[in-house]
């Protein structure tokens, strides 16, 4: 009997554990991708994108891990050259306790739709 009693208890638990886990996850919002243009600029301290339509500036995080390597490939002489991109991102608060929190919230690439030297005539190029 008193082993039926514990494992019934463990039950309970392990349901009132996983109930509250459920909880928390389906609370937060989660983000979805989205398309954004805009100036993206590179170099060894500062890794930032201009949104054109906003006119908002984002620190970069590149998981897709293609952004930064199409940047190094159109060969610069200096950093920090804008480029105009279009990518598909999440946008993210930026963590205050890192270089990030000098901008306002966090763009995390996860894929690079285009990149090029030609800015476009619009918001971007004034």
């Amino acid at each position: 009997m008193m082993k039926i009693v514990k494992q019934l208890s463990l039950l309970l638990l392990l349901l009132t554990l996983f109930a509250a886990c459920n909880s928390n996850s389906a609370g937060k919002k989660q983000e979805k991708a989205r398309i954004v243009k805009g100036l993206y600029s590179y170099g060894p301290e500062i890794r930032s994108f201009t949104d054109c339509d906003e006119a908002r500036e984002y620190w970069v995080v590149d998981s897709a891990n293609t952004l930064e390597l199409a940047y190094s490939n159109m060969n610069f002489e200096k950093p920090y050259e804008p480029v105009y991109i279009e990518v598909e991102c999440k946008v993210v608060k930026s963590d205050s306790l890192t270089v990030t929190a000098d901008y306002d919230s966090t763009m995390v690439v996860t894929k690079l739709l285009k990149m090029t030297k030609e800015i476009p005539d619009g918001p971007c190029n004034q």
